[in-house]
């Protein structure tokens, strides 16, 4: 039996973390920033961009606007902890659905 956190750790999670890469590189940041905005090594954000990590099926308009949403609130938060419950919120909505 799986619980839903570690179904999490495996799909959701890099789910989220390939969305939010892509979306703050395509606002500018770097691979290095965004690597250390989402707690991640360089080299995983290039596997997010890629697609060799992270599920790649397509986002609803609303799962889109909540990604939009949390890379806003993720190049702005100050600390791990800020970062850390942004993350756990996406993840919260997606595993909703």
């Amino acid at each position: 039996m799986k619980l839903p956190c570690e179904h999490a750790m495996w799909y959701v999670l890099p789910r989220i973390r390939a969305e939010l890469a892509r979306i703050l590189i395509k606002r500018g940041l770097s691979q290095k920033d965004a690597a250390e905005r989402l707690g991640i090594t360089p080299a995983a954000v290039s596997q997010y961009l890629h697609k060799k990590r992270g599920e790649t099926a397509s986002l609803s308009a609303g799962e889109q606007r909540m990604f939009e949403k949390a890379a806003v609130e993720l190049a702005a938060a100050k600390n791990e902890k800020a970062i850390a419950r942004l993350i756990c919120r996406c993840c919260n909505e997606l595993r909703g659905k």
